[in-house]
C-alpha cells in the first residue's frame, strides 16, 4: 500500500482547512497537551497524511464512531478530505472535548458530534451499541484491548479499522479477541510514510453480534485483555 498525498495537503484546494486545523491543534496543545508532535512538517506528515492513508477503507456516507479521539485523529483529517463521512467522537477527558468542539465549530464540520464518555460505558447504551458502520481509533491501546472498546459499537456487516504502527505481535495476540467479540480479520494494509516510518491499518469485519458482557468495564479491558 502506498502512502502519498503530502503535496495535495500542502498545495491543494484543501490546504487552508488543514492549515486552520493545524493552528487550532497547536493553540490548544499549549493548554491541554494534545500531541508531542509540534513541528509543522511533522504534523502534516505524521498526523494528517497518516490519517488520510485509510481513506479508501471507509465507504461513502459511512456512520463512523471514533474511540479515544484526543487530538482528533484520524477523524478530523478524514472529515476534511471526505465530507460525506459522519463522525461521533468519543473522548473521556473533558478538556479534550472542549478542544474537539472548538475544532468542529471553527472548521464548520457538519455531521460531527463530540461525546464526553468512557467507551466501555457508552457501549452499553442502546443508542450507540452496534449502531455504526465503522469504529476506528489511533494510538489508544494495544489491539486486543482496543478491539473490546471498539467492536461492540459496530453493527453486523460493519468494520473495525485500527491505525497502528508495526504491530505483528499485537495482531497475533488480538486474534482471539476478534473472534470472541464477533469480528473476523479481513485484511492488514502495511505502508510507509515518506519519512520511512512503518504503519499498519487493521480491518476487521463484524460478522455477528457482540456478546452483551463486552466490554467488561472497570478497567478489565486493559488489565486483563482478551487473549
Amino acid at each position: 500500500m502506498e502512502c502519498s498525498g503530502y503535496e495535495k495537503i500542502l498545495y491543494g484546494e484543501l490546504k487552508e482547512r488543514y492549515e486552520l486545523f493545524k493552528n487550532i491543534l497547536l493553540e490548544y496543545n499549549n493548554k491541554f497537551n494534545l500531541t508531542a508532535i509540534t513541528d509543522e512538517k511533522d504534523i502534516y506528515l505524521k498526523h494528517f497524511l497518516d490519517c488520510m492513508a485509510g481513506d479508501m477503507l471507509f465507504e461513502r456516507k459511512a456512520k463512523v464512531i471514533e474511540i479515544g479521539s484526543g487530538g482528533g485523529f484520524p477523524s478530523v483529517p478524514l472529515k476534511i478530505l471526505r465530507d460525506d463521512l459522519q463522525f461521533t467522537l468519543v473522548e473521556s477527558t473533558g478538556k479534550k472535548c472542549v478542544y474537539l468542539n472548538a475544532v468542529v465549530d471553527k472548521l464548520n464540520l457538519s455531521c460531527v458530534k463530540v461525546v464526553n464518555a468512557r467507551a466501555e460505558e457508552l457501549a452499553k447504551d442502546k443508542n450507540y451499541r452496534e449502531q455504526f458502520d465503522v469504529a476506528t481509533a489511533r494510538a489508544v491501546a494495544r489491539l486486543n484491548t482496543l478491539a473490546e472498546y471498539c467492536i461492540p459499537f459496530v453493527k453486523t456487516g460493519g468494520k473495525f479499522i485500527a491505525y497502528k504502527g508495526d504491530c505483528g505481535e499485537e495482531l497475533k495476540e488480538a486474534e482471539k479477541a476478534f473472534e470472541i467479540l464477533g469480528g473476523e480479520l479481513e485484511k492488514v494494509e502495511k505502508y510507509e510514510l515518506p519519512n520511512g516510518e512503518k504503519r499498519t491499518l487493521i480491518v476487521v469485519n463484524k460478522i455477528k453480534k457482540t456478546p452483551e458482557k463486552y466490554p467488561r468495564g472497570q478497567g478489565k479491558e486493559r488489565k486483563c485483555p482478551l487473549i
